[in-house]
């Protein structure tokens, strides 16, 4: 009787060592999922961006009132304060406009901007918006969640500025050759194009600019394939031009 209790008490222990050392193999190998937040649910950030959203909220107060052009959107609206500074001199240096982009943001921390200061006091008569390029991607948004969100961001906006004309802008195309990020863009652009209604939303996509006959970007317009430098900068105002003066016309 005391060997069998022995023994049965030997079995238990070798089991248990062989499900914990199983357990212990299978654990690295295991990768949680991590949903994408959700892009209509605004969010705030951190860090640097919230200390870029803060400083935005002090150009809004000594901006209140008329403008003539407001650019919301992310690291690429904001950098028509580096590559782009230039160029925003001399399209923009004659009109009251003010910029309130931030690297990284996606759509729900544009509208968590927009709640929080970023919007107070302004009268834009045109606001300029691209926004979603962030939220794209593999393990991020799928396509029509980003079509969700971009609505939002224009709902908001009309929220906020209800007599501003939204020059809704197709999202850029990224990466050297085409792919499927730039794919789902493409669909994304499709889709927000139908918020266009000619009264109060109007839709300008011009990526093809950037683009060459091969389908490829070249490094002498997005370095990056992602950000415009200065020529980049260039080829979208040259392309927005026509249609910005239209609606300041009105």
């Amino acid at each position: 009787m005391k060997f069998r209790t022995i023994l049965y008490s030997l079995l238990l222990c070798s089991a248990t060592t062989i499900s914990f050392a199983q357990t212990s193999t299978n654990k690295p190998d295991a990768k949680p999922s991590v949903a994408a937040e959700s892009p209509i649910i605004p969010v705030p950030r951190e860090g640097k961006p919230f200390q870029r959203y803060q400083a935005l909220n002090e150009r809004v107060k000594t901006n209140q009132g008329d403008l003539d052009v407001l650019f919301v959107g992310d690291s690429i609206t904001q950098g028509w304060e580096g590559n782009g500074k230039t160029v925003w001199q001399k399209y923009y240096g004659s009109h009251k406009a003010v910029n309130i982009g931030i690297g990284g943001d996606r759509t729900e921390h544009v509208l968590w901007r927009l709640e929080h200061g970023n919007a107070d006091g302004m009268k834009p008569k045109v606001t300029v918006l691209m926004i979603g390029t962030n939220n794209s991607g593999k393990g991020r948004n799928t396509p029509s969640e980003i079509v969700e969100g971009v609505t939002a961001v224009v709902h908001k906006l009309q929220e906020k500025f209800p007599e501003t004309k939204i020059l809704l802008l197709g999202i850029f195309p990224r990466g050297k050759d085409f792919n499927e990020q730039r794919g789902d863009i493409n669909q994304v652009n499709q889709a927000i194009h139908k918020l266009e209604d000619n009264q109060k939303v109007f839709f300008l996509d011009f990526g093809q600019v950037f683009i060459n006959a091969d389908g490829s970007i070249s490094k002498d317009i997005m370095p990056d394939y992602l950000h415009p430098n200065q020529k980049g900068y260039e080829l979208w105002a040259e392309a927005m031009e026509p249609k910005l003066k239209e609606l300041l016309a009105k």
